[in-house]
């Protein structure tokens, strides 16, 4: 039988989860990113099933913390959003997998 303080280590990184990436709209997004260079913000709803307004939210969320750059351009007077996971979003996405990866693991 584990002892309560084994027990605790095998939890801890959940402790250390980060929040913006866990909510599941936003850890959609970003898996989806890490795939691409850039998407288009209609790709990204698409794949991910987020309605726009929804996608757009938690895009916001996803900016502020630095975890995705969101570029608006211009094509043939279209306008045109790209998204794009920065180095801080692929590195916590990564932190994320692993420490989930982890607890998975470590469960009895």
């Amino acid at each position: 039988m584990a002892t309560p303080e084994a027990e605790n280590d095998d939890l801890q990184p959940l402790a250390e989860i980060d929040r913006v990436v866990h909510e599941p709209a936003r850890l959609m997004i970003l898996a989806c990113l890490t795939a691409v260079e850039s998407a288009d913000f209609l790709f990204v709803a698409n794949q991910t099933g987020l309605t726009r307004g929804n996608l757009s939210s938690h895009m916001s969320r996803l900016e502020e913390s630095g975890y995705v750059k969101v570029k608006k351009e211009f094509v043939d007077r279209i306008p045109r959003t790209l998204l794009s996971i920065t180095k801080k979003g692929r590195d916590a996405f990564r932190t994320y997998k692993r420490n989930m990866m982890q607890v998975l693991r470590d469960l009895p």
